[in-house]
């Protein structure tokens, strides 16, 4: 697909960098404020090409850029999207002027060098899901590691220096041991291309793909989380700020989901197929164990953060079924779990902001102080949860039909984090909404509704989580294509679980 400007990718990718620059070099607090949101309000106008432009009839990468960059090494600056990158650029742009917007409204600390951080993850995340070179993705990958970091612990809460340590630890540990695989792919087949390298898997021995595959498949394991890899996740969300969590959940967590089924998937079929079983049972435990330990947590904040642990889980339990059902769930689940965890963590910091306390036992009857903030929150836990015509329910449908044909026992066991998410997400609502207001805190007189601007927040998410439930065809005619076509590379994977 040819580009209707020259470099579509690039300049998506670099613009968000240039308004950190121009975020920094800015005097005073406004100007900073209104070019870091125009900035970013710019992208995701100009991403918008990407789905104007789209052929829905092309499985392979669009928009394609190959320049040389290191060619004594066979480095190059190779970007591209196809159906199952496209959807997660596009969610990338579109979160963060919400992210930017609620910080704009509530952060008042070094507003500048926050934002400028901001912008800079930003291009952090999109480089890393267009890039089609090792290096390259790597580089863009690592670097999101910075910027959050320094969120985390300079304008987090509480104990935030703890998480944001745990969280940079547990993630670099991960990506040092995929740097060694990633030289050990290139001098083993002589290319650091994703392109290339599905075709020259041959050259790769039974044993370097299954210690090349642990070794990726174990970084991205710890950016998704996966069980038992998650235990850094709930601290870095409980203590990031609000606009940090929001791009966290929305967008970082998909580096290990998408990271998987692009990088880890296709450079080593053999190993994924014969690994494949093992991560779905950690995924399973994943959905079930994450949503009993929301189900009993006292901040609301940290419910949300284990939340996250099940619905990725159902995530790598569509890709590692590897066929259309589970592997296209998986991509529309990926964007559905970053629009309705998004809204949720928007929705705490709103609420956060009005009572300074996260604690359900702080709440109670606001459905009669905010009756805005509270049908706002309904819809987004029913997203959250599944209910049939809204986003959530397309994706882990979608997945558990795909997972039902592998492995029926899997299907039925991961259908239980169903049943779960509504009961946890429904128990918050309960003790936030419902019921008599006992702290006099939560009295109407004392308690503001959501104001405009908060509402113009909320209502692009809400309104795609109706646009992707009624008409998922939108996005799944996109994302097709290159499922089946990433699945044609795999071997058939044969689960003999429970037969």
């Amino acid at each position: 697909m040819s580009s209707p400007i020259p470099y579509l990718l690039s300049l998506i990718t670099f613009l968000p960098l240039v308004g950190a620059l121009i975020v920094m070099a800015l005097a005073g607090d406004s100007p900073k404020k209104r070019a870091a949101f125009i900035t970013t309000l710019v992208t995701f106008v100009v991403s918008l090409l990407l789905w104007v432009n789209w052929d829905n009839g092309q499985a392979n990468m669009q928009f394609v850029e190959d320049l040389r960059w290191l060619p004594e090494f066979n480095l190059r600056y190779h970007m591209g999207v196809d159906g199952i990158s496209l959807f997660l650029v596009l969610l990338t742009t579109f979160l963060m002027p919400i992210a930017i917007y609620f910080s704009n409204k509530y952060v008042t600390d070094s507003i500048g060098p926050y934002l400028a951080l901001m912008l800079v993850l930003e291009t952090a995340m999109i480089g890393a899901f267009i890039a089609l070179d090792l290096v390259l993705f790597f580089v863009f990958f690592e670097l999101t590691l910075i910027p959050m970091y320094f969120l985390i612990g300079r304008w987090g809460s509480g104990n935030r220096v703890y998480a944001a340590m745990k969280f940079f630890l547990y993630t670099f540990a991960g990506s040092a041991v995929m740097l060694v695989a990633i030289l050990a792919v290139y001098f083993a087949t002589g290319s650091f291309d994703i392109t290339e390298l599905p075709a020259l898997a041959a050259k790769m021995s039974p044993t370097f793909q299954t210690w090349g595959f642990i070794a990726f498949a174990l970084a991205f394991a710890i950016k998704i989380p996966l069980f038992p890899f998650h235990t850094w996740l709930p601290d870095a969300h409980v203590q990031a700020p609000t606009a940090g969590s929001i791009i966290l959940a929305g967008v970082l967590l998909k580096l290990g989901t998408y990271g998987y089924l692009r990088f880890a998937a296709p450079i080593f079929p053999q190993a994924a197929a014969q690994f494949g079983p093992v991560i779905a049972i950690l995924a399973i435990i994943g959905i079930i164990y994450g949503a009993l330990v929301a189900l009993v947590q006292k901040d609301v904040k940290s419910l949300v953060a284990y939340s996250s642990v099940a619905h990725l889980g159902y995530v790598m339990l569509g890709v590692v079924a590897m066929n259309p059902q589970g592997v296209s769930g998986s991509v529309l689940q990926m964007v559905n779990h970053g629009l309705s965890t998004g809204a949720l963590f928007l929705m705490v910091g709103l609420l956060y902001e009005r009572r300074h306390t996260r604690l359900l036992a702080e709440f109670g009857g606001l459905w009669k102080s905010v009756p805005i903030f509270c049908g706002f929150f309904l819809v987004v836990a029913m997203s959250s949860a599944g209910l049939p015509g809204l986003n959530g329910f397309v994706g882990e449908f979608t997945i558990l039909i795909g997972m039902y044909k592998h492995e029926p026992v899997f299907a039925i066991l991961a259908a239980i984090g169903v049943i779960l998410a509504a009961w946890y997400l429904l128990t918050a609502f309960r003790k936030i909404a419902q019921g008599p207001i006992t702290n006099p805190a939560n009295e109407a007189n004392r308690l503001s509704d959501l104001k405009f601007d908060e509402i113009a927040m909320l209502l692009p998410l809400v309104l795609l989580f109706f646009i992707i439930g009624l008409f998922p065809n939108l996005f799944l005619d996109k994302i097709n294509p290159s499922v089946q076509a990433l699945i044609n590379q795999q071997p058939a994977i044969v689960m003999k679980v429970g037969r």
